[in-house]
């Protein structure tokens, strides 16, 4: 079983910066896939990035690679997203969230969630 608590939102200016931590309680943090979703008022929750337990893997879509970066610390039990050059478009609720399948991507892969953190991008 992992719990899962987000932190590090708020509001910043559009081409700001901010880093997102996940920090997560249980023993066996290092065997999940750890990802990172959004949602956004009216709108479905989607994926943003996910890393594999060794911090080898990652993937991002689209919408968000070149300027998001997921990162893990095992040993503090703690996943990351920094995200950079921040959009109007970025403002939602992030959530953190782990899962048994490798590199997942997928809402219906992660079995544990967090309860998300705003992150609200103003012009």
């Amino acid at each position: 079983q992992v719990q899962l608590v987000e932190s590090g939102g708020g509001l910043v200016q559009a081409g700001d910066s901010l880093r997102l931590p996940c920090a997560a309680s249980g023993r066996t943090f290092n065997t999940y896939t750890m990802g990172w979703f959004r949602q956004a008022p009216g709108k479905e929750r989607e994926f943003v990035a996910a890393i594999t337990w060794s911090g080898v893997n990652t993937a991002y879509p689209d919408s968000v690679k070149d300027r998001f970066n997921i990162s893990r610390d095992n040993a503090k039990n703690t996943v990351y997203l920094q995200m950079n050059s921040l959009k109007l478009e970025d403002t939602a609720v992030y959530y953190c969230a782990a899962s048994e399948v490798i590199l997942a991507s997928y809402e219906y892969q992660y079995n544990h969630w967090g309860q998300g953190t705003q992150v609200t991008v103003s012009s």
